[in-house]
């Protein structure tokens, strides 16, 4: 048989050339998946199915054709199909039921027994002929698909045939699809799967209600999946789809089948659903951005077109399937006739597709998708008794299926938006009520996934059910105390939800008489009632899911909590899963809901956390400021309203002074807000606007309504949805006459005939709805239509009422009672809920999707109180590492994002609860009395019972550890949570957990560490303590009990100590003080007053007896053995090392940087200041560290002068002298501080008399006077000392305390000079020793105090003072000073005093011609001098050397007098200075002592120089020569040469006439010389006249 090159066969050399000769058949091509010739696959079916029908009765005597099927002969095509097989017509494909093989029997005369013809049953002709058509084929695939499929399609329409036969049939066609023998590239394909999909849905056989018949309906099922799941699936048309989808749903449905072909059925309609609704999305990528015009491309005729029945008895229902016979006709046995086949006969229904070209037919859409959705959500009705639970089950799994594929663009498309609304939400929402744990399983799991889907469309469903779902699970019953949890750890979970109103008192009139019980009032959203432990468990998982989406909180944040008329789900959902998190909620539940609350709770915390580093996404979502408002305002009137329920017009005054109400006294606005809002309840609004005196209110709220179009019972019904009719019958006349007078203005009923009448009808109406709905009434005795016309007869303005309009009125009371939403039983509860749902909606904006972390923030703030508690409770309770792990991370994601959110309140309370499980923040400081140290190999542990009692506590530790390292990292967000972390911190300092010093910190305080309290005893235990026996143990313990000692601590607390040391390293505290040195000031402020708040009351603390303190050592045990211990039984005060590391932290933060010394030294400096108040009841450890943190912050904060100079030093000076003795050291270096800081302060510090004082107290103290020492010096030398008038008669006098301190010196030198008197040579590192640092700083200030004698004339003329006032005030004290040190017994200090003093004294800034002030330096200087030594006592300090000072006296003395003597001369009281001078050298040179020798060779050359000085200076003059007999001289000079030869011839004689010799004695002299018994003491204490105090002796002399 020869075909062209495009026909459906190949030629054998095509074949030979493939390498493979398949029996004359094509090999298949690539596309075909079967292994063996298609062609001889698809005549093998053939063959099955016409052998399986030959077997049957009714085709037993089929011809010999159907076996050999058609005449070799070669036949051509049919006409329409000669050329090629590609365009073969529908029409093709009917069944020819006269061929011209089907003649060939006639035509040969040939009968078969009786007459009767051979001619072939059609349905096996059809195989007969498909046989001849495919011998010679070449390419299966280019042969015509009706045709190669038309055989089976007959067999499965035909309602003849029977179950086996059907299915052998789809068997076939199966195959063919399954092993692409049909696929898209063959011709006719689209039109064969059309062809398909209608036999398929229209399937008849007869069935017997036997195994096979469901085994027909399993091969339905999978043929359908393989075409809807295939490429065929893109050619079928929405009619298609429909008939297949009822086909489907019909054997779903259908209860009189097996359990295991309905599960099949499920499995092959949630496959099919789920590329059904798949397309839906792939429609939409199609259109791509403009697939929003889907909707518009389908017209209305094909969305009604568009028809699925889930009714099993319907036209494409099973029963129509399956067609049971009730008897079957037996063909003829051994010679009886065979029944005849003829084509018209009843046995042959074979349902013929139509001879007219069939259209072409637009692939599945919209139409069949959303009439699909719709069948889907009617199935889910609860109230459809029709519908089996298991088929709600089935079509729930479904639903569930296709809102996972297509959710989101279910969403996106109105039509089937608009069933996911109303009646899928409306089904579903109501079978979450369902006791049925099957039906709740399923049904919770569609709205998860409906929610999670489409919720941008669904913002009131979604309000509606979570509401529930809150209402059910949220436990009304306090969380039961443990004895082992503080309560304050879990305070901030909510008892009950914020959404759920309080029920109303018992007793109060409701306004109607049908009251409802409780148990029937558990409405929708509003109260969830009694759920089982399983369905609690399962709403707990629904919400889990939900939960778990990443946005979903943050979106119930913004669209309810941050919306004025909604509820605020977000937090309930966080306070639900809060309480339901605590282990008690198994006990109302299973065990599993604890810890899937936990997870999601923590999973929403993570969550935030995931996303704090993200940048925030803000297109198209409000503003965060506008929703902090609307939370604001949302707060304002919820408290509002709480209030006008208790007191109406107290809220209305409260609501007015917030602004939501604009004028209290103008009704339009009272009653625009109390019409507008939710949360009045509905009796009190009542009883207020009925109330007497709110006529106007009653009439501005009546005026809200707009009643046109209604009748008059359905507008009653629209107000008494607001509010509860009150009880008294007064009240209610006026709520119906002002709202006859409003109807009848906006309505103007023709019906009602005035105002009157209408008044009368809706008070009947009132009074019809009592009758109708009172459960005391029998219903036999309610009232009937005619008897309510018959009480409204004649009011009408004398007419009755026309029949129909009262009827309308009361069938709409009799089928629906007017009473409040709230108050509506369970039958029309939803319902109405439902109604005022949709209505809303209608109005409201949708869901704002918030894929962003731009109101983390303010939604963590408003919800992160539950989150805590619940983790505390869990972490105290657990056992489980798992839950420990969990708990620690959500510790750490909650510190995170209040850190970076600056939730500090949240921080806060993470620490302050951690700190209260660790055991460490205890208010009170732990007993350190019973301190034990161990050493051990050259490491000591402090054994305290505070240590001992947390290593023991693993738990603790635990929480320690998270605690510090939430702290790291974060300081800077913490506020009150420091007071807790100081209160660690120190309570670890003082039991030796941490280091003594800030080594972490970078710090300017030069003291060193803070000393802690001594430890009761101090155990050092060697190796070999570990033999000791049970006997040694015991003498050890009565040794410690007899000495009043602690017991040794054993090894179980040795090791517990160990494990608390580990812990605490492990926390890494001095990483978290480095981190606090460098924050902020407004966070440092919050430490700062934590420090300063855990200071001691200033109430004077008790005296108690305590054991050695510092600096006494502790007495160590040596192996349990103690060596010593004394106890000192003098009260002393108690040293607190808290007190002392408190504010020396305190001190260094604030002594940082310049910002903080002005932010927070103040508060810190108040705090020292007001410690140091009490320094008589302070440790002097403590006192005087405090001292030095008050003068080093005095220091840095000069500038800011919030501590006053002299306040602080007076404050110190007025310590008890051995209190600041023993505080010395600390407090000279915060002076030194001072000192050298700023030059106003150190100048400040130098006037001030309480800074001598201290210095002088602390000056004669070994361990202070170097410190002192340096103090004054850097006051009183260098380029910026600071001597003023006010300072230097003090600051002499401590140098002048310095230089006499050097007296110690003497001693040495004595030593030394004794040592050479014996003749003894010195080692030679003893030739030279060193100096004492006491005589080095004598000497030193001598230094200064001659240098000060150089700024005397400067600080005269700075005073202003008068001249002997200056004189006395700078130089006297100058004076005094080396007068005094050069009589010290110390040779070296006495030589510098001298030299110093020769300076002074010989100052050309000394003398002036201007006054005769300075002669003082001979009466109040060198005369009181030489008298100090002359003493005894003076000499025998230093015999050796004592004689040499005399000398120099005498010397200095003279060279002065010489140096002056100019001045002198013109001085009236010369003569009697000279007279003293005489007397002094007179008493030198008969002084005695050793010093003899020098002195009788020194004074009279000193006097020598004197009197040849004078006389050159015509100062003396000897008388003249008597020849001369004339004396020129004047008085003066006559009586000063008389008393100088008179007197100096008493001690001296022949010195004046060996200088004088050519002149003698005058014989009578004109001063009259003094008795001669007078001594020369008495002689040399004569005071001349004039001026008398310049040669006094001053009596400090």
């Amino acid at each position: 048989m020869a075909t062209d090159k495009d026909g459906c066969f190949e030629s054998k050399e095509a074949n030979t050339m493939n390498g493979t000769n398949l029996g004359g058949h094509g090999r298949p091509p690539s596309s075909v998946t079967v292994a063996i010739d298609p062609v001889a696959l698809v005549v093998t079916e053939c063959i099955t199915v016409t052998s399986a029908m030959r077997k049957h009765a009714r085709w037993a005597h089929s011809s010999i054709s159907s076996i050999l099927g058609a005449s070799a002969t070669p036949r051509p095509p049919p006409a329409d199909a000669r050329g090629t097989n590609h365009d073969r017509s529908r029409a093709s494909s009917k069944i020819d039921l006269i061929e011209d093989d089907g003649t060939l029997t006639s035509r040969w005369g040939l009968r078969g027994k009786k007459g009767q013809s051979m001619q072939d049953n059609p349905l096996m002709s059809a195989f007969a002929r498909l046989r001849a058509d495919l011998k010679g084929c070449k390419d299966i695939q280019g042969f015509d698909t009706p045709s190669l499929l038309q055989p089976f399609l007959q067999v499965i329409r035909s309602s003849s045939t029977t179950a086996p036969i059907t299915s052998l049939a789809l068997i076939a066609i199966t195959k063919m699809l399954a092993y692409k023998i049909i696929n898209v590239k063959s011709p006719g394909f689209s039109q064969g799967m059309q062809l398909l999909a209608s036999t398929v849905t229209n399937c008849r056989f007869e069935g017997d209600n036997s195994p096979s018949d469901e085994v027909v309906f399993l091969r339905i099922l999978k043929l359908m999946e393989d075409m809807i799941c295939g490429p065929s699936g893109d050619l079928l048309g929405d009619q298609s789809v429909c008939e297949m989808m009822t086909c489907a749903l019909s054997i779903c449905c259908h209860l009189r089948m097996g359990e295991v072909l309905r599960r099949s059925a499920e499995i092959s309609m949630v496959t099919m659903c789920q590329t059904i609704f798949t397309r839906l999305k792939t429609l939409e990528m199609e259109l791509g951005e403009e697939h929003d015009d889907l909707e518009k491309a389908v017209t209305q005729e094909d969305m009604d077109a568009a028809r699925i029945d889930s009714n099993p008895e319907g036209d494409h229902g099973l029963a129509a399937m399956q067609h049971v016979k009730t008897s079957l006709e037996v063909p003829g046995i051994s010679g009886q006739d065979r029944p005849s086949m003829d084509v018209g006969s009843g046995q042959l229904d074979v349902a013929k597709p139509p001879v007219e070209e069939v259209k072409e037919v637009r692939p599945y859409g919209l139409p069949s998708i959303r009439e699909l959705f719709r069948v889907l959500a009617d199935l889910l009705d609860p109230h459809d008794k029709q519908r089996t639970d298991t088929l709600r089950v089935m079509a729930l799994r479904i639903v569930n299926v296709a809102l996972e594929v297509a959710g989101p663009s279910i969403s996106s498309h109105p039509s089937l938006a608009s069933l996911a609304k109303d009646t899928l939400c409306r089904n579903l929402f109501q079978l979450v009520r369902s006791e049925n744990i099957a039906i709740l399983h399923e049904s919770l799991r569609v709205a998860g996934t409906l929610l999670a889907t489409c919720r941008n469309v669904l913002k009131l469903q979604q309000e509606l059910f979570l509401s529930y779902v809150i209402a059910c699970l949220h436990p009304r019953v306090p969380i039961p105390d443990e004895p082992t949890i503080d309560p304050s750890l879990y305070q901030g979970v909510p008892q009950a939800p914020a959404l759920v109103k309080p029920l109303p008192a018992q007793g109060t009139n409701s306004g109607r008489n049908t009251p409802v019980p409780v148990k029937d009032r558990q409405r929708l959203g509003m109260e969830g009632g009694s759920r089982k432990p399983d369905a609690r468990e399962a709403m707990v998982e629904s919400v889990g899911g939900l939960v778990r989406i990443p946005s979903f909180m943050v979106e119930l944040f913004v669209n309810y909590d941050c919306e004025i008329d909604r509820s605020d789900l977000c937090t309930d959902m966080v306070g639900l899963l809060s309480r339901n998190a605590f282990p008690d909620s198994a006990t109302w539940s299973t065990t599993n809901v604890p810890p899937l609350c936990l997870d999601s709770l923590l999973g929403y915390v993570q969550f935030i956390a995931e996303r704090l580093d993200d940048e925030p996404r803000t297109a198209g979502l409000p503003e965060r400021q506008k929703l902090r408002e609307r939370r604001d305002r949302k707060k304002v009137i919820i408290r509002g309203a709480t209030k006008f329920n208790e007191n109406p017009k107290g809220g209305i005054a409260f609501l007015a002074a917030q602004g939501i109400i604009e004028d209290p006294n103008d009704p339009h606005s009272v009653t625009s807000f109390l019409k507008g809002t939710t949360r009045i309840d509905k009796r009190v609004l009542g009883e207020f606007i009925t109330k007497k005196g709110n006529e106007a209110i009653l009439e501005t709220f009546i005026d809200l309504y707009d009643f046109r179009g209604m009748r008059i019972d359905e507008a009653l019904r629209q107000v008494l949805t607001t509010f509860r009719l009150p009880g008294e019958s007064a009240l209610i006349e006026r709520i119906v006459t002002v709202l006859a007078e409003k109807y009848f203005s906006d309505a103007q009923p023709k019906e009602v005939a005035d105002t009157d009448a209408l008044f009368v009808l809706t008070y009947a109406i009132i009074m019809l709805n009592t009758d109708q709905y009172n459960p005391n009434v029998k219903s036999q005795n309610r009232m009937k239509v005619e008897d309510f016309a018959k009480n409204l007869r004649g009011v009408n303005s004398g007419k009755d009422f026309d029949r129909e309009y009262l009827q309308a009125i009361y069938d709409a009371i009799k089928a629906n009672e007017i009473v409040l939403p709230e108050e509506h039983d369970n039958k029309h509860a939803f319902d109405h809920a439902w109604r005022e749902l949709l209505e809303k909606a209608q109005t409201a904006e949708d869901l704002v999707i918030c894929e962003t972390n731009l109101y983390d923030a303010d939604m963590f703030a408003a919800t992160w109180r539950p989150i805590i508690a619940t983790l505390n409770y869990v972490f105290v309770s657990a056992t489980e590492d798992a839950v420990f792990q969990r708990v620690i991370a959500g510790y750490n994601q909650c510190a995170q994002i209040a850190a970076k959110y600056g939730i500090s309140e949240c921080l806060d309370q993470i620490i302050e609860s951690l700190a209260k499980i660790s055991g460490l923040a205890t208010e009170a400081p732990p007993d350190t009395g019973l301190n034990t140290e161990v050493q051990a190999s050259g490491k000591s542990i402090m054994v305290s019972k505070f240590a001992v009692d947390f290593g023991r506590d693993p738990k603790a530790q635990l929480a320690t550890l998270v605690l510090f390292r939430i702290i790291g990292g974060h300081e800077g967000a913490i506020r009150n949570g420091w007071t807790h972390i100081v209160r660690i911190i120190v309570n670890l300092f003082i039991n030796s957990l941490i280091p003594t010093s800030f080594t972490s910190i970078s710090r300017d305080l030069d003291l060193p560490p803070i000393p802690l309290q001594s430890p009761a005893q101090v155990i050092e235990r060697n190796d070999k303590a570990s033999d000791v026996g049970l006997f040694s143990a015991f003498t050890s313990y009565v040794s410690s009990v007899m000495n009043d000692e602690p017991p040794e601590p054993n090894d179980q607390e040795i090791e517990a100590t160990l494990c608390a040391v580990d812990c605490i390293n492990a926390c890494h505290s001095e990483e978290i003080l480095g981190n606090v040195s460098e924050l902020r000031v407004e966070s440092l402020k919050s430490l700062i007053m934590c420090l300063l708040s855990q200071l001691p009351e200033q109430d004077p603390p008790p005296y108690i007896t305590v054991k050695t303190e510092l600096p006494a050592p502790t007495p160590v045990r040596v192996n349990g053995s103690a060596k010593s211990a004394h106890l000192n039984m003098d009260p002393s005060p108690l040293y607190d090392p808290a007190m002392v590391y408190v504010l020396e932290l305190a001190t260094i933060l604030a002594l940082r940087d310049e910002e903080t010394i002005a932010a927070l030294g103040a508060d810190v400096a108040d705090a020292l200041q007001a410690v140091i108040r009490d320094a008589d009841r302070l440790h002097p450890v403590a006192l005087s560290r405090t001292v030095f943190y008050l003068l080093a912050l005095l220091r840095a904060s000069n500038d800011h002068k919030y501590i006053r100079t002299p306040v602080v030093l007076h404050a110190i000076s007025a310590f008890r002298q051995d209190v600041l003795r023993s505080c010395a050291l600390p407090i000279l270096k915060g002076i030194q501080g001072c000192i050298s800081g700023p030059a106003e302060l150190k100048n400040e510090m130098a006037t001030s008399p309480d800074f001598w004082a201290v210095m002088h107290a602390m000056q004669p103290l070994p361990e202070t006077a170097p410190l002192v020492f340096q103090i004054a010096e850097a006051i009183a030398d260098g380029p910026n000392a600071t001597i003023t008038g006010d300072n230097y008669e003090a600051t002499i006098a401590l140098l002048n305390a310095f230089a006499t301190a050097g007296n110690v010196g003497a001693r040495q030198e004595q030593q030394r000079d004794q040592t050479q008197r014996r003749g003894q040579q010195a080692a030679p590192q003893e030739r030279k020793p060193k100096k004492s640092d006491v005589i080095v700083r004598g000497t030193r200030a001598l230094t200064i105090v001659a240098q000060l004698a150089g700024r005397v004339p400067s600080l005269i003329e700075q005073s202003h003072l008068e001249t002997h006032e200056a004189w006395r005030a700078y130089w006297s004290p100058v004076f005094r000073c080396l007068v005094t040190q050069c009589v010290n017994p110390c040779r070296e200090i006495r030589q510098q005093a001298f030299s110093s003093l020769q300076r002074c004294l010989l100052s050309s800034e000394l003398a002036s011609p201007d006054h005769t002030e300075w002669i003082n330096i001979f009466g109040e200087v060198l005369f009181p001098l030489i008298n100090q030594l002359l003493k005894p006592e003076v000499y025998q300090t230093d015999p050796a050397g004592m004689s040499e000072t005399r000398v120099q006296a005498a010397q200095l003395l003279c060279k002065v007098f010489l140096h002056y003597l100019v001045l002198l001369s013109e001085w009236e009281g010369v003569l009697d200075l000279w007279v003293k001078i005489m007397g002094i050298m007179d008493r030198l040179m008969n002084s005695g002592m050793g010093a003899g020798d020098m002195l009788v060779e020194a004074v009279p050359e000193s006097l020598k120089n004197i009197l040849l000085v004078m006389a050159s200076g015509n100062h003396l003059a000897p008388p003249p020569a008597a020849e001369d007999g004339s004396d020129e001289r004047t008085e003066q000079q006559r009586e000063l040469w008389s008393e100088t030869w008179t007197r100096l011839e008493r001690f001296l004689p022949g010195l004046m006439p060996e200088l004088f010799p050519d002149v003698g004695k005058e014989a009578k002299p004109v001063r009259q010389a003094p008795d001669e018994s007078a001594t020369a003491d008495q002689e040399t204490a004569q005071v001349p006249s004039r001026p008398a105090s310049a040669l006094a002796e001053p009596q400090a002399a």
